[in-house]
């Protein structure tokens, strides 16, 4: 018997050259065993996104675009045990094999048996199709549809008072972000920082150096209105990028900051860490660059300063564990993730939203799909 299916609207990718996607009518199949179904009520518009779409990732196509969502539990698979329906969840992107030595050790960023990156599912299959064949959720999530079909166990639950908007960006932005600076840096409080770039990532790691009590949080851009949302989000110095950076960051923090974040995933200023921090400080590399492309790195300073070099995969987390944690910081008020968001919109203007991402104009685009999924603050900035 042929599977049953529901039609679905999502923003799809064809691999024009132009970058744009269309929304358009898919066919989405019901969950299979150990997965469920989830109505997506809010997906954020991620910079990893936009690699895909300005031909510097590869991924198979058609593709369904986003991996930020977050939504209610509407279906569920056979041998499903720890969701219900009605279930608030937040969408990890990385979906680990859950049995190799990496996952079993408490480090399932790092599962290279996970076929999320290649946009299917674990059973190395996709529940999506258009009238041609199957449609790729891109990272398994395809988050920019008015739903989608996921293993249970990248379906998180979290608390019901957390809204939409902001709970989507746990699953990327925001989690990373966290993440960096928690598992992967494990700042401590008093030590000094510097942040480049003051987007989605950027501002979440802003916002979890405070949570985390370092001072200064240095925050860098070129752009003097992100900024101002990064003295908002908790950085206690915001510096223009350029030349003199590295002896402002020095001057500040009297010779070179304990940690540095990149999370643009720019080479240029990727390779510029190091000399950010101090003899024995870390570099993190949180940014994602375009595919093939190398850094430049002063070994002889790397050894002789004892520098130590972090790659951040999805921030090194363990959903299932950190996701409601960063849950609990904002509802208590320490983590202000709303302030992330600068504009809801609508599926229809996703092409809108990409191409303000493209003019460094918006922190943050969140795609509502109704009315209520949104928080209570409206800004574009």
């Amino acid at each position: 018997m042929e599977q049953d299916k529901m039609s679905i609207r999502a923003a799809v990718f064809d691999g024009n050259p132009e970058g744009t996607l269309t929304v358009e009518a898919l066919q989405l199949d019901e969950p299979h065993h150990g997965e469920v179904r989830i109505r997506v009520r809010a997906a954020g518009v991620c910079g990893s996104d936009r690699h895909v779409l300005d031909g510097e990732w590869q991924v198979p196509l058609p593709a369904i675009m986003g991996h930020e969502a977050a939504g209610v539990v509407e279906a569920i698979g056979p041998g499903v045990r720890s969701l219900d329906i009605g279930d608030h969840v937040v969408i990890a992107w990385h979906q680990a094999c859950q049995r190799c030595a990496e996952c079993t050790g408490g480090k399932p960023w790092a599962c290279t048996r996970a076929k999320s990156n290649d946009s299917l599912l674990p059973d190395g299959t996709t529940r999506w199709h258009d009238v041609d064949g199957p449609a790729y959720p891109y990272l398994a999530v395809g988050a920019m549809s008015e739903a989608i079909v996921v293993p249970e166990f990248a379906a998180i639950p979290i608390d019901r008072r957390v809204p939409f908007d902001v709970a989507s960006l746990i699953g990327c932005s925001v989690g990373t972000g966290y993440g960096a600076v928690v598992n992967n840096a494990r700042v401590v409080a008093g030590e000094s920082a510097v942040v480049i770039g003051a987007g989605g990532v950027g501002l979440s790691i802003v916002a979890a150096l405070k949570l985390a009590g370092a001072s200064p949080i240095i925050a860098v851009d070129v752009t003097a209105q992100k900024l101002e949302s990064a003295l908002e989000a908790g950085a206690t110095h915001a510096v223009l990028g350029g030349e003199s950076l590295a002896a402002e960051v020095s001057d500040l923090t009297s010779g070179g900051a304990d940690v540095a974040f990149e999370a643009i995933g720019r080479t240029q200023t990727m390779s510029q860490l190091p000399s950010l921090i101090r003899p024995g400080g870390r570099a993190v590399f949180v940014g994602l660059p375009p595919e093939g492309q190398p850094l430049e790195i002063d070994g002889l300073q790397l050894a002789y300063e004892g520098k130590t070099l972090i790659g951040s995969n999805y921030g090194g987390l363990v959903p299932a564990r950190d996701f409601p944690r960063i849950a609990t910081a904002y509802l208590a008020g320490l983590l202000p993730l709303d302030d992330l968001i600068s504009t809801r919109i609508s599926i229809d203007q996703v092409n809108e939203a990409f191409e303000a991402m493209r003019l460094g104009k918006r922190t943050r685009s969140v795609i509502v799909f109704d009315d209520d999924a949104a928080g209570t603050t409206e800004r574009d900035r």
